[in-house]
């Protein structure tokens, strides 16, 4: 245990992790020259296409320094806002951390929020100054902020770049010299942590998990104390770049058990392992549990696919134990799930791997936040669907979802962000000089306000510089509306919002112009209505496809003409009736577009 050192990796998205990483793994020999690729522990192709970290990874590396061996369990860890549970449970599992700054960029708002987190679990950090061999690197002004922010010595920051290798070997040392070993007592009843867990086709459930008290052998007997199941310990081993099966794993290791589990439902992250026969006294505390801040149903484009997006949608679970997801159903799709997620990049990423690894096909409706209706008697209604709001003559008020906002920007783009935050109903709490040119901006908003384009609009006022975190605060109440839309009298109910009262009428209008745009045109005039309650608000009109009935008639008495026009007049009359106008799925997207 002596010999032990966990750590993991945190800093703001595209700020080097990944890359510095492999110079750990390569320094080390535990990546060989063949297996090598640049960003080895990023396995998932949508991690390489997009150049983000979706998913902590973790990988164990043995280190000889001064004649003495020691082995370092690494746990890389994802950068960006959406994936912030990610980053907790890898902090559950170590005791320090490589705060990685870019030496280019300075201190973002991750960099904060995640060295928090560290910091609330008595990690030791090690402050890394990444990308040194650039051209723009500024060490000293980098070097300025890491010490106002951390109070650390100027000779404790490591300078270092992932892309040359230099300063690997300082890391490396400052790990072992620095980082505590893990602290457990390896007498005590087993005691393990899971913090993460995968499926696998042939082998059932994997799950990953570092042992706090006590030693697991292979073929022992284990439960799962939050599910009371027992199982045998098939095999255990340490995580490699493969797995490594071991017959031991002692206090303060990290590896993995597989015991043939075939449902997800059975394996929790926050669970505690312990053996059947001599049992731990309690479960590990200190776990939080995943909050979901964007809600949007999922439904199969076709009602025969539901039971294998089920399927889809638990195995995905496992692998992200951040996405939530309960059955739902709906007017127009049908049968789906209501599935809760971190932010719209989750909800993104989440779409892209039910399609490229499991080749589901979804419909997803517009996203929204939990709202809380108070009703009249005084009883707390949780909304998550447009659908699911009481009657408003029942309802005495609603209350929205607030949060802390964090940017972090030059100070030349403070007026347009500024600007932008007050237009999302955004109260300046704090404006604070982190550097000359640095400032942090600190807003209480809506959450509402920043789930559909917030994000984006920031990084193009800004361009790029502007950097963003969030976290939640309490229920304040607001004056929100449920805004409908009808196609010809019909309510589309997947295609229903909750808004703020003022901007309904802005909303209703561009929703109505967008649709008008990409449904269809049919054989006979469709209306597209925005409505709050029994008040229309917007109208647009698709005309319909014509034929030239009259053609025929050259010359002549009109009243041919007009008799044939009533005729069609009449038909179109009928078909309207009966005929009903499908959605496509572009409509259901371009929702979230709506300022394009």
């Amino acid at each position: 245990m002596e010999n032990i050192r966990n750590f993991c990796i945190i800093a703001h998205i595209d700020h080097g992790k990944s890359t510095l990483a492999d110079r750990l793994l390569e320094r080390t020999n535990t990546v060989t020259k063949q297996e090598m690729q640049a960003q080895v522990l990023d396995d998932m192709d949508l991690e390489r296409e997009r150049g983000i970290t979706i998913k902590s990874h973790a990988i164990q590396m043995d280190y000889v320094l001064d004649g003495k061996k020691y082995v370092l369990n690494l746990i890389d860890t994802p950068g960006h806002v959406d994936f912030s549970y990610e980053v907790s449970r890898s902090i559950a599992a170590c005791e320090g951390a490589l705060l990685v700054v870019d030496a280019t960029q300075g201190i973002q708002a991750q960099t904060i929020s995640n060295l928090y987190q560290a910091i609330n679990h008595d990690l030791e950090i090690i402050p890394v100054m990444n990308k040194m061999d650039m051209p723009n690197a500024m060490p000293e002004e980098v070097e300025d902020e890491i010490i106002e922010l951390l109070g650390c010595k100027r000779e404790d920051i490591i300078r270092a770049s992932g892309k040359t290798g230099e300063g690997v070997d300082d890391i490396l040392r400052a790990i072992v010299e620095k980082i505590p070993h893990p602290v457990g007592d390896p007498k005590a009843p087993l005691q393990c942590l899971i913090f993460d867990s995968v499926f696998n086709s042939f082998r059932g459930i994997i799950a990953y998990f570092k042992v706090v008290n006590g030693s697991i052998n292979t073929g022992d007997l284990v439960k799962f104390v939050a599910t009371g199941k027992e199982y045998d310990a098939d095999e255990i081993g340490v995580l490699r770049l493969d797995f490594e099966p071991r017959k031991t794993l002692e206090t303060g290791d990290v590896g993995y058990i597989i015991s043939g589990i075939k449902t997800s439902r059975e394996v929790k992250v926050g669970d505690t392992i312990t053996h059947v026969e001599r049992p731990c006294e309690n479960a590990i505390a200190g776990f939080e549990e995943v909050k979901p801040m964007v809600f949007a149903g999922i439904y199969p484009i076709s009602t025969d696919d539901y039971e294998d997006l089920r399927a889809s949608i638990e195995k995905l679970q496992l692998n992200d134990a951040s996405l939530t997801f309960q059955p739902e159903s709906s007017l127009a799709l049908g049968f789906g799930f209501r599935c809760g997620f971190l932010g719209l990049l989750h909800m993104e990423i989440i779409q892209e791997r039910l399609d490229r690894e499991f080749n589901q096909s979804v419909i997803t409706t517009v996203p929204n936040v939990p709202y809380k209706a108070i009703t009249r008697k005084g009883e707390v209604v949780e909304v998550h669907t447009p659908s699911a709001l009481p009657e408003p003559t029942v309802i005495d008020h609603v209350e929205e979802p607030y949060i802390k906002a964090q940017v972090i920007t030059k100070s030349e783009y403070i007026g347009p962000i500024m600007t932008l935050c007050l237009n999302k109903r955004g109260t300046l709490i704090r404006q604070t000089y982190i550097a000359a040119d640095r400032v942090e901006l600190e807003y209480e908003m809506p959450l509402a306000e920043i789930v559909f384009d917030f994000y984006d609009k920031l990084k193009s006022i800004s361009r790029g510089y502007a950097s963003f975190d969030y976290q939640p605060l309490e229920y304040r109440p607001s004056n929100l509306a449920k805004m409908d839309i009808l196609l010809n009298g019909e309510k589309v109910d997947a295609l229903s919002t909750l808004t703020f009262f003022d901007n309904a009428v802005g909303i209703g209008r561009k929703m109505c112009a967008k649709l008008k745009d990409l449904i269809p045109r049919q054989q006979f005039d469709v209306a597209i209505q925005a409505a709050i309650g029994a008040k229309i608000i917007a109208r647009e009109t698709i005309k319909a496809v014509r034929k030239d009935v009259t053609a025929k008639c050259y010359g002549g008495d009109v009243s041919r003409k007009r008799k044939l026009l009533e005729k069609q007049k009449e038909g179109k009359k009928r078909m309207k009736q009966i005929g009903n106008v499908e959605v496509p799925q572009k409509a259901f997207l371009a929702v979230l577009k709506l300022d394009e």
